[in-house]
């Protein structure tokens, strides 16, 4: 195997619900060196934590080469402690049983083993300027018209 470099890649996410559950998005903040990608997407119903975990999902999906370093800033309590604390790992462990969006942490476990990531909760909303610009991102998408199904949200947990 060639002694490849790995890329250190900086991610800023945010998600959002108007109504939770209500229209929503992500928005998303790709740094490597130089390059600067933003993505977005909205949803017709949806949750403010499924976007939250999406725009995660969505960040490591759009790495073009594997393994990456990669640091992903949230102010999503729920992401960042469901990883840094452990507690995905242990939701693998009884196959997700009563827990919300176990669609979604599947595909993200799928993505995350393919790197090197580290979640850093940072404050919403405080001025920190990438994540209010993934805020914007995040906003705008939900309120795009005749936005898509969020496949694998069911209301009321059925």
């Amino acid at each position: 195997m060639e002694n490849q470099e790995i890329r250190d890649i900086i991610i800023y996410t945010d998600g959002a619900a108007r109504g939770n559950p209500g229209p929503g998005g992500y928005g998303i903040v790709l740094i490597s060196g130089t390059y600067r990608k933003e993505l977005s997407q909205g949803y017709q119903l949806t949750t403010n934590n499924r976007m939250e975990l999406m725009a995660a999902i969505v960040g490591l999906e759009a790495l073009k080469t594997a393994p990456c370093q990669v640091k992903i800033y949230t102010d999503s309590k729920y992401v960042a402690d469901s990883v840094e604390k452990g507690w995905v790992f242990n939701w693998v462990k009884i196959r997700f049983k009563g827990k919300k969006n176990s669609d979604l942490w599947k595909r993200f476990l799928e993505i995350y083993y393919k790197h090197k990531v580290k979640f850093i909760w940072v404050k919403g909303h405080a001025s920190i300027a990438e994540n209010e610009r993934c805020d914007q991102l995040a906003v705008a998408a939900s309120l795009i018209p005749n936005l898509p199904k969020d496949i694998g949200y069911e209301p009321n947990g059925l």
